[in-house]
């Protein structure tokens, strides 16, 4: 079991909150050795500043806020929820990391998709959008869309 530290449950309503400029949050083990996740970072710069935030030898967990949709009325917030585990993570690491998501989910209980990542093409922010557009349920602009 993992523990959480305070400060993401707040992060958690700031991006869920349209009313703030933070739009993802980062969270991260604090180190190797302990099962402790804390937030590591928050920003306003979307999916493509997120992923640049992710390490190839970090097991991390992330969450962030994606405006989708087929034309101006139909824009919606929509959220995300990561798993990273990056190419280089240590094996004892990444074998928690599936126990864990449990604990994360227990803190960011609402998102329309879920992505468990190990390399950065995996987050690639047009199929993101079309996993998200997906997501949304009817697609009255089936024409112009390409899914």
């Amino acid at each position: 079991m993992a523990e959480i530290m305070p400060e993401v449950a707040a992060a958690y309503e700031d991006v869920r909150n349209d009313k703030t400029e933070n739009d993802w949050l980062l969270i991260e083990y604090v180190d190797d050795k302990k099962d402790v996740l804390a937030l590591s970072g928050t920003g306003s710069g979307s999916l493509a500043e997120f992923v640049a935030q992710l390490k190839d030898d970090q097991a991390a967990f992330g969450y962030v806020r994606i405006i989708v949709g087929n034309d101006e009325l139909s824009k919606r917030a929509k959220f995300l929820f990561v798993a990273w585990c990056g190419p280089n993570v240590k094996v004892l690491r990444k074998a928690k990391l599936s126990v864990h998501i449990a604990n994360v989910k227990s803190v960011i209980k609402s998102f329309a998709v879920e992505v468990s990542a190990s390399s950065k093409e995996e987050l690639n922010e047009k199929d993101i959008q079309l996993l998200l557009k997906k997501a949304m349920g009817a697609n009255y602009d089936r024409q112009a869309s390409q899914y």
